[in-house]
């Protein structure tokens, strides 16, 4: 009878993971100049388990998902310091892809880098990270919330024109509860543009309408006929990059823009490497025109 029981809860678990729509790894890693004791190690460790069972066992949606259809995502949480026993500050990297259409290929859909990262982790926690909707409990889970949010509603833009929605106003509704909390990374009238706020912010906004039809676009129109028509696709791609130009007039240097670009720099040198030289020039200059403080980068393209 016990074995029976024990069976069923891992089936039990295994179904409820199946329904979940992400396939989250996750990491954490310390900063080389940090002296971490063995306690710290072993909290370490159940951060890192807490943080997965969050991101891969809460249901985000009420969408069904089969194992395959989970949206592949990392999380990288890097600890640079940690000023009281129990608080810890650092970055976290998010990154996120889908794979094209008739291929093996997986093509990056989100990556970006969080720097205002402080949040509270002790062996308490382990059971109680959970994130309630449309309430503060506590900045990590609110992060966590919030990421996987933005991460399903750009990969649900990726096959929808404008399908993440829903999922990009829970994103900020998350930043509308931490608000209050103190923490950085949450408001308006922080340093620079380039936190959670800004981030869904911009997305809603009807100035950036023009770089989520890029989005869908881009994916459905070109990586998802790369495999059938190479030549077409690339000036499917082509086409949806030029709809960045609206943004750069009207938001230049904005974190959504440069982070998109940025994200396809190394697809786009792949993409375009067997091109002819009439496309290669073509978007390079685009791309140039759209991030030019990295102009040398897609300089690269044309060698």
């Amino acid at each position: 009878m016990k074995v029976f029981s024990v069976i069923t809860a891992i089936v039990l678990s295994l179904g409820v993971s199946q329904a979940q729509e992400l396939n989250c790894q996750v990491s954490i890693i310390t900063d080389v100049n940090l002296d971490v004791t063995t306690v710290e190690s072993d909290i370490f460790e159940q951060l890192e388990q807490t943080v997965f069972e969050l991101m891969n066992n809460t249901a985000w949606t009420q969408d069904k998902f089969e194992v395959e259809e989970r949206i592949n995502c990392n999380l990288q949480i890097q600890i640079r310091e940690i000023p009281q026993a129990g608080t810890f500050r650092g970055f976290i990297q998010v990154q996120s892809s889908r794979p094209a259409f008739n291929s093996n290929y997986n093509t990056t859909i989100f990556n970006f880098q969080d720097d205002d990262v402080t949040f509270a982790f002790s062996r308490d926690n382990t059971t109680n990270l959970v994130y309630r909707p449309n309430q503060f409990t506590d900045n990590l889970s609110s992060i966590l919330a919030f990421y996987a949010y933005f991460i399903i509603g750009m990969d649900y833009d990726s096959f929808a024109l404008n399908g993440g929605t829903p999922y990009f106003v829970k994103a900020q509704q998350v930043v509308m509860d931490a608000q209050n909390s103190g923490a950085e990374g949450w408001r308006s009238n922080e340093q620079g543009k380039q936190n959670r706020f800004w981030l869904v912010d911009n997305i809603l906004q009807e100035l950036f309408s023009p770089l989520r039809q890029c989005n869908y676009e881009y994916h459905r129109k070109g990586i998802d006929n790369l495999h059938e028509d190479r030549e077409a696709a690339r000036k499917a791609v082509y086409t949806a990059m030029n709809k960045l130009v609206k943004v750069v007039a009207t938001r230049p240097n904005s974190v959504n823009l440069i982070n998109f670009v940025q994200a396809k720099s190394n697809e786009l040198k792949n993409m375009f490497e067997d091109a002819e030289m009439k496309e290669k020039n073509e978007i390079v200059g685009l791309l140039k025109r759209i991030d030019p403080a990295n102009s040398s980068k897609y300089q690269e393209i044309l060698n």
